[in-house]
């Protein structure tokens, strides 16, 4: 995957007023640190999903031994210190993806499909990884919190490194999982049709010639953003596609505004779309940020006002890029 977020694997977007008051301000492409030492910890934290409304946010931490998925409420203007999302806290659990409806979340997790027994081993980057294997899991929220969660089908977890995914409108899924022999990770996508997922077929720009990562699709596909190490990438680093009818453009490097020296993955989107969260090893050059125990290295939570990273001729794009 990339270096961090293979140990992630391993170890394992309120209103829109509340949403904006959280990311980039002003809309300049400027990445900000999300909730610096609340979400963003010493830890490695990733994959944010925010309900609806903006109010609730569910994301992953990891650390030498383990990944849980955390829970965390803006109130009066502040995120709450993060709680065990009910769901998790025995398995190795990570990269929560809400539906855009709110109904129900996804996330991976190296739990047994019986739920007994051992957990899942991995193969991936060309290497075994006892215990570090993962499937998709389906939970629905309900009136007291969270159902019970359940596997997805076969036809989507067809292998034990399902990775990164994320949720459109219609149901249909996009995700990853290793090709070529487990050397390289490449995107996938699952139609969701008369209640079930079709066979998943490769995307036309994931061709599999390098490693691509962590889809997030707008919640209509007109766009998506995705970590990929093809060039001219540094590392891992965040790229852009937009659908054209029924093809897609070129992968567009975001740039070395938002990508660091590091590795930049985990993409998320805001609940409109409009704001990228993304994981970064970088540091913050803030004043009195050096020595904050957060500041150390580890995948941190970022956010990006997205429109403004890709010029005035793509801002058409995102305007669409909230399902109606």
């Amino acid at each position: 995957m990339r270096a961090q977020v293979l140990t992630a694997v391993v170890l394992f977007a309120c209103s829109v007023q509340a949403f904006q008051s959280t990311a980039a301000s002003p809309a300049v492409c400027l990445p900000q640190l999300f909730a610096p030492g609340v979400i963003s910890g010493p830890d490695h934290d990733a994959a944010p999903a925010f309900a609806p409304d903006g109010r609730t946010v569910w994301f992953g931490r990891s650390d030498a031994t383990h990944s849980t998925i955390l829970e965390a409420h803006l109130e009066a203007g502040r995120w709450s210190a993060p709680r065990t999302a009910s769901f998790s806290g025995r398995w190795r659990d990570m990269e929560p993806a809400m539906s855009p409806d709110g109904r129900y979340l996804v996330f991976v997790s190296n739990r047994p499909a019986d739920g007994v027994g051992a957990p899942l081993d991995g193969f991936f980057m060309g290497q075994a990884f006892p215990g570090g294997g993962g499937n998709l899991w389906r939970v629905e929220r309900t009136a007291d919190g969270w159902g019970a969660p359940a596997r997805l089908p076969d036809v989507v977890n067809s292998d034990t490194s399902t990775f990164a995914p994320s949720v459109v409108a219609d149901g249909s899924l996009w995700f990853m999982h290793p090709t070529d022999g487990g050397r390289r990770f490449r995107l996938y996508r699952a139609q969701w049709r008369d209640d079930h997922f079709e066979a998943p077929q490769p995307l036309p720009f994931s061709d599999g010639s390098s490693t691509d990562v962590d889809p997030a699709a707008a919640p209509d596909e007109s766009f998506v953003v995705f970590g990929s190490n093809r060039p001219p990438a540094r590392d891992m680093d965040l790229f852009i596609s937009f659908r054209n009818g029924s093809a897609w453009d070129t992968p567009r490097h975001l740039g070395n505004v938002v990508n660091s020296p590091g590795s930049d993955a985990e993409a998320r989107l805001s609940p409109d779309a409009r704001t990228l969260y993304f994981s970064s090893e970088r540091r913050s050059t803030a004043p009195g940020d050096r020595d904050a125990a957060w500041n150390n290295g580890k995948y941190n939570i970022w956010s990006v006002d997205l429109a403004s990273c890709i010029g005035e001729n793509s801002t058409a794009h995102l305007s669409i890029g909230r399902a109606q």
